[in-house]
């Protein structure tokens, strides 16, 4: 790289954004300056996504002036796009067609991220120095041969200055995933047999869970069985009768000694002077008659 002066604020201030866009690369654009001319800058560009140049990949140039960032930058597009023309200075916002927009806080990232912003503007909002209206359809071919087109100056095309970012292929394969697991799973041999089991009932040889049957049950009538059911119900009301008189009556017994205990002890917690008290008043006393004898005497 050619030698500056490190000491100039623009040298600082351009030597500061390749650091950071180096630290903290993005899948939507590459920049850094020339190894000869840091005030040149070349970066690609991603189209922007939903649009026609959705799949694109654009290569332009940014020259910074020596009085950066007090004074905005100038673009020109070098890749076909069918927005842009190329090799011209683009008027847009923050190039150096409208200086008196421009402020010094901004940067290359902030010209790369509003020229993205450029690209689907269409209409009057389109118009300017250096824009084209080209087709829909036309936009899209450019697009396409954007990938492979290979920047003079850089000597590497568009795609290896910007590659694909790995998160496409991880849709892909968790699409690939997903269709494998939409296939029905086959049904285990032991749970297709569950039906016709169930379904045999008595005729199977397998003995049934259920209760077993004793002789003595299948001699008994309808007319038995109801007696023995009212029997066993009545025995069941009266001992659910008796069950609740007790329970009312170890209830009310239990309510009255917790009235009685607790009656007992407020009369066993009620306060009682103390001794110290009683004598503090007795010594007042002394004293106050102390007082009134040696006046009358």
């Amino acid at each position: 790289m050619a030698t500056f002066n490190r000491n100039n604020s623009a040298v600082k201030r351009i030597m500061q954004e390749a650091r950071e866009l180096a630290n903290d690369p993005s899948t939507d654009y590459s920049a850094a300056p020339l190894e000869d001319d840091i005030f040149e800058w070349h970066c690609t560009l991603r189209g922007p996504p939903g649009t026609e140049f959705e799949g694109g990949l654009y290569h332009f140039r940014i020259l910074l002036p020596p009085e950066y960032p007090f004074r905005p930058p100038s673009i020109m597009m070098l890749t076909p796009s069918g927005r842009f023309e190329l090799n011209t200075k683009i008027c847009i916002s923050f190039t150096n067609y409208h200086e008196e927009l421009w402020q010094p806080a901004w940067g290359v990232r902030t010209a790369i991220v509003g020229l993205q912003g450029f690209f689907p503007l269409k209409g009057q909002a389109a118009v300017g120095v250096g824009s084209l209206e080209y087709p829909p359809a036309e936009r899209k071919r450019l697009a396409a041969l954007s990938r492979a087109w290979v920047c003079p100056r850089c000597n590497r095309s568009n795609l290896e200055s910007l590659p694909d970012p790995p998160a496409a292929d991880c849709a892909v394969s968790n699409n690939t995933d997903n269709n494998t697991n939409d296939e029905p799973c086959p049904v285990p041999p032991a749970a297709s047999q569950v039906g016709p089991v169930a379904q045999e009932g008595p005729t199977s040889s397998t003995p049934s869970p259920s209760i077993p049957q004793t002789p003595q049950a299948t001699g008994i009538s309808l007319s038995t069985d109801s007696t023995v059911c009212s029997r066993t119900s009545q025995s069941e009301s009266s001992s659910a009768e008796s069950a609740r008189s007790s329970g009312s009556t170890s209830a009310g017994l239990s309510g009255a000694d917790i009235r009685d205990s607790t009656r007992t002890g407020q009369r066993s917690s009620a306060p009682r002077p103390p001794l110290v008290l009683d004598t503090a008043i007795c010594v007042l006393l002394i004293l106050v008659f102390a007082l009134i004898c040696r006046r009358v005497f």
